[in-house]
């Protein structure tokens, strides 16, 4: 038995996503939290909602026991990209990415 939260287009860059979400793949769900709270990076504030939410599932549509609950699968996808434009001299401009993320989470029991 397992629930999922999935996160769409967090203004987050999948890069910067993906190094706090290997931090915390596989974790106990309270050490995964700890892990959130002290690293700091923009992609902390997201995934801490996102895995309150994936445990609020589990607890609520599965009645899972939230003590048990682990990280089991945690992955971040490129959203679709903003573009925006810089201007530059001689009338030209430069194009600015503005990156978006999906990030989905899984948490599962452990027996």
């Amino acid at each position: 038995m397992e629930a999922k939260a999935i996160i769409r287009t967090a203004r987050v860059a999948p890069r910067k996503a993906r190094l706090v979400v290997d931090l915390i793949r596989g974790k106990k769900i309270g050490e995964a939290l700890a892990i959130l709270k002290m690293t700091p990076n923009i992609a902390t504030e997201p995934l801490t909602k996102l895995v309150k939410s994936a445990v609020a599932n589990a607890d609520n549509n599965f009645q899972m026991d939230v003590e048990k609950l682990y990280i089991k699968e945690i992955y971040v996808n490129e959203g679709p990209t903003l573009k925006r434009m810089r201007p530059r001299a001689k009338g030209s401009g430069n194009r600015i990415l503005k990156r978006t993320s999906h990030i989905t989470c899984v948490v599962a029991e452990k027996n």
